[in-house]
């Protein structure tokens, strides 16, 4: 839908993995819709022709699991310094290695924000439940082609393989995804292309291979910012380092301000992000129903967060985050916002049942 929505053709190349491998067995039946799958030898010959098919103009997509987005990380890295639109699906396990293939966790949340070489952030983005995910992918595609960055999509196992009854959309009235290509001579006249001269959202120009008046350089070494050439000037790649971050900082004016639910200020606010929204809503929906003064947020964009999640942060007296790992976005949040969080973290390779979150729900307001 997002390739329809943005005229483009859609290229997916994967490695298979569990529970990631069922995209490549549904996209693979779609060819007639001019979708194009390549199941490659390795995860790092996937995410590599991703990059390809989206250097010459297509949706590149590609799908893991956290082993496989782990070997994916320098070739991010590279799309990061490319400057080109890219969809990462990582859908996530129990870990780590192989781990437990078939089991849900939330764990690779630090990998994909910082598991990558040098300075190279990239926006994130998790599905809330299965019919969560078309919209997150559609959303997804609008930041990577108006920013021109790699964007990585979470899920989990206990997502792939759940179910929700969803209506189908009205194909009419979904917003198309906006994608301009610099024309025969990039609009310069006579003066040389410049490939990476900026937008209003530093966003650099999709040139697709093959324009007349659009020749320019790419490559894996830090680039000089406008023409590319590859640069050893330490003021320069300091500039591209940073302006690179502020690129993905920018994607905050895309995103939605984060609305709890309950009482506006308080004692508690429950925040979960990612496959967790129903058990952790329903929890709180009990606890509030035996009089309890709990509030509820969901976060879908982790990179950059909300820009008045600091704000919604400060008006409980503690937070609660449950996770299918460790406490990983708490730590986050703690670092980012210092607030006094709570992680509620489980890693048995199992969901969290309702009475999990209600149960400590109930002894933090006790």
């Amino acid at each position: 839908a997002a390739a329809e929505l943005s005229g483009k053709p859609l290229f997916y190349g994967s490695y298979p993995i569990t529970p990631a491998s069922d995209v490549l067995h549904e996209l693979a039946r779609h060819k007639r819709f001019g979708v194009r799958t390549f199941q490659a030898e390795d995860e790092i010959a996937a995410v590599t022709s991703a990059i390809g098919a989206a250097y010459g103009g297509a949706m590149g997509v590609t799908a893991s699991s956290g082993p496989g987005i782990a070997l994916k990380t320098e070739a991010m890295g590279l799309a990061v310094m490319f400057e080109l639109p890219l969809l990462v699906l990582s859908i996530q396990r129990g870990g780590p290695s192989t781990g437990l293939p078939t089991k849900p966790e939330q764990a690779d949340l630090l990998q994909v924000m910082f598991g990558r070489s040098g300075e190279a952030p990239l926006p994130v983005l998790a599905a809330s439940g299965p019919t969560d995910c078309f919209d997150v992918v559609l959303e997804a595609w609008r930041i990577a082609t108006r920013l021109m960055t790699p964007v990585v999509v979470l899920s989990d196992a206990f997502v792939a393989n759940g179910a929700e009854p969803w209506r189908l959309p009205d194909v009419d009235r979904l917003k198309p995804i906006e994608v301009v290509h610099p024309g025969p001579g990039g609009g310069n006249g006579a003066a040389p292309f410049q490939p990476y001269a900026r937008d209003e959202w530093l966003a650099r120009p999709w040139a697709l291979p093959g324009t007349p008046g659009l020749m320019h350089r790419v490559g894996s070494l830090e680039k000089q910012d406008g023409t590319g050439n590859v640069s050893y000037d330490p003021d320069n790649h300091e500039h591209m380092v940073k302006l690179r971050a502020q690129k993905v900082a920018n994607a905050v004016n895309l995103v939605p301000g984060l609305e709890a639910t309950g009482p506006e200020r308080g004692r508690l606010l429950v925040l979960s992000w990612g496959g967790t929204l129903g058990v952790c809503r329903q929890a709180v929906e009990r606890v509030r129903a035996g009089g309890g003064m709990v509030a509820h947020a969901h976060l879908r964009h982790l990179n950059p967060l909300p820009a008045n999640t600091g704000e919604v942060l400060a008006r409980y007296e503690r937070v609660l985050v449950p996770e299918l790992n460790l406490g990983q976005l708490a730590l986050l949040l703690r670092a980012r916002y210092l607030v006094d969080v709570a992680s509620l973290g489980k890693v048995r390779g199992r969901p969290f049942w309702v009475k999990d979150v209600s149960g400590a729900i109930e002894e933090m307001l006790a």
